[in-house]
Formats: structure tokens, sequence, C-alpha cells
């Protein structure tokens, strides 16, 4: 998630463990504390694929977290002396506010590597976008309604408590709409005759009334999108061609390999000038995919190892009002103008 939810969250949590005996500082350590796995962006992995990949490994694993918090509570009990009585609250603090930020992160579609070392699988439920304001605000409100000094102690306690379990619930409510979802598109492509080799749905940006699908098929894949308002035979699907045999000369290179593990099979390979991209599908939408890798030439007939320089083609931010009206209007196209032609130009 985005890092002001992770504050936000770190925050409510830590007021909710602490708030009630030492105030605002545990707001603030829950700050910290929220924001402090994501650091992990900083270390230099050596290269943008290590970058990419290893990302909310360590840094996310509920075991590490739970091995680390008895030294942070240390550390911090080094600085508030005279707070050793609340020890235990303060490990549940510390440990709470990790964890809660590893397993939001899991609900994205990304992956979260929440069992590391014992494995490197990326979970990821992929229930709620990496921005989604109807869950972040009720956080924020509580957390502020926690530093305004004329709202009782008691008060806010109460109103930190409440935005925690209404944005609890609209989690819950998430993956009760993934469930649906889910069914209504496999009818869609059972009745489309679709072959299916593998399948995912994620929420559009900022809202979970409409998902985005991808589903990857023989020699091609489809995207598309659904809306908790639209009957099977509403739900949009747009073929689309891959040429993963580009790889094949290059396929044995632990890089490639290693995208493929991460992106769980959801990746495209295509062609571009002499270029040979590799693109995360999971994220962003055709033409405007958030991580794209330089995996190869090709030079005449031949293809060599690329450079594996990442490529972000942002979405265009202008059409967001699009994703509204699809959520009504199941005509409503969000494809690129660019798709019909390859990517190549708008």
């Amino acid at each position: 998630m985005d890092s002001l939810t992770q504050i936000a969250l770190g925050s409510a949590v830590g007021y909710a463990v602490l708030g009630n005996k030492i105030g605002r500082k545990a707001v603030l350590w829950g700050a910290i504390l929220g924001t402090l796995p994501d650091l992990d962006v900083f270390l230099p992995y050596g290269g943008s694929v290590e970058a990419f990949t290893y990302h909310r490994s360590f840094s996310h694993s509920l075991l590490i977290h739970l091995l680390i918090s008895p030294i942070i509570v240390w550390l911090i009990l080094k600085i508030h002396t005279g707070m050793k009585t609340y020890k235990v609250r303060w490990f549940w603090l510390v440990f709470l506010s990790l964890s809660t930020h590893a397993i939001l992160d899991s609900l994205t579609v990304y992956g979260t590597q929440l069992l590391w070392p014992f494995t490197e699988y990326p979970f990821a439920v992929s229930s709620v976008f990496i921005i989604d304001p109807a869950y972040t605000l009720p956080l924020l409100i509580g957390v502020i309604c926690t530093l305004i000094p004329k709202i009782k102690p008691t008060t806010a306690y109460r109103i930190n408590a409440a935005a925690l379990v209404l944005s609890s619930l609209y989690l819950f409510c998430a993956l009760i709409l993934k469930v649906s979802i889910d069914d209504k598109v496999k009818t869609a492509l059972n009745n489309r005759q679709i072959p299916v080799n593998a399948y995912i749905s994620t929420p559009a940006p900022i809202t979970t009334l409409l998902w985005r699908i991808v589903v990857m098929s023989d020699g091609q894949y489809y995207e598309g999108y659904a809306s908790v308002f639209d009957a099977p035979s509403d739900v949009t699907l747009t073929p689309y061609q891959t040429t993963p045999s580009l790889l094949n000369n290059i396929s044995d290179e632990w890089a490639i390999k290693r995208l493929q593990w991460f992106t769980k099979g959801f990746y495209s390979v295509r062609q571009q000038q002499s270029n040979i991209v590799l693109s995360d599908l999971r994220m962003g939408m055709e033409c405007n995919y958030v991580f794209n890798f330089v995996v190869g030439q090709k030079n005449d007939l031949e293809v060599s190892i690329g450079n594996f320089e990442k490529i972000s083609q942002r979405p265009n931010l202008n059409n967001l009002h699009k994703i509204w009206d699809r959520i009504w209007q199941p005509n409503v196209s969000l494809a690129s103008p660019a798709a019909k032609n390859d990517c190549n130009s708008e």
C-alpha cells in the first residue's frame, strides 16, 4: 500500500495498543514502525530485477518482525526510560505495527514474502488496490482525532478504535466482492469458451466496485473489467498477443526466470524496435504497465541478453473519470487507444 496508508495504519494500531497509557507517543511510534518495512527500497540490491523481486521480502516477514520486536522495544525503552512498566504493551505495539503493514501489503496484487526465509513465495490476495481512499480515510480521521487537544483522550481512543474496525470491515467486504467477481468472470469465460491457463482479478484504481481481469490463454492473454453491477454478459475481455518464443535463446538467464516466477506467469513478451520487453501484467493496463524490463536485444535473427533496464509506462491520469463511468456502464472502454496498434503510438 502507499506510504500514507501505512503511516495511518501504524499510528492507529499504536494508539489502540498503548494510547490510553502514553498518549500521543503511541501515535508517533506507530507511524515510524508502520513505514519501517518499506525502507528496504533504499537497499542496494544490485539491479532493477533484484530490487523489483526482493522488495517486500525480509523486511515484510512476520517471522523477522517477531524476532526483531524485542530488540526495538529495548531501544525504545532506552529513550523512554520511565515506561518499562508497559514493556509487554510496547512489544505488541511494535509487532502489530510491523506485521499489519506486511499483512495489508499481502492483500494487494504485488506480493509479500510473509514467511521469509522459509519460503520466498510472494503471498498476494489482490483484494485491494495499492491506493484506496475508502480504506485510508477512516484511519486518518481516527489518527487526527488523537492529535486534537480539545478531544478528550477517552473519546479519541474510541474514535480511533472505531476507525480501525471500520477500515477492517472494508477489507472484509472487498474479499466478499472478489469472490462474487471471480464467480461472475468464470461464468463469462465458460460462456465464451475461452481456455484459461491462469486467471487473476484485482480492484481497479481507488475502488472495489470495478475489478480488472487478466486471463492467460493459449498463445495470448485477455485483459478486461467487471463491475459489481455487471451481469456475466457485461464483462469486457479484450485479447492481446504475446510472443514468449522471443525468450527461447535466453530463457536460462537467472533474471528472466526470476521475473517469470515473481509474476506468477502473468507477463507478456513483445518486441519494441530492437528491444525484447517483458511486462508484468498484474499492475497497470495494456500499453501502460508499471513494471517492464528490457530482457533481450534482437539483432538480425538472433536474440541476446538485454540490460534489464526497467521501463515505466504510467497511465494517463486524465482518464480516471472513465473508471467511475465503467462501474455503471459496461459499454465504456478503458482500453488505451494505442492498444489497437500494438502500443506503438497513441
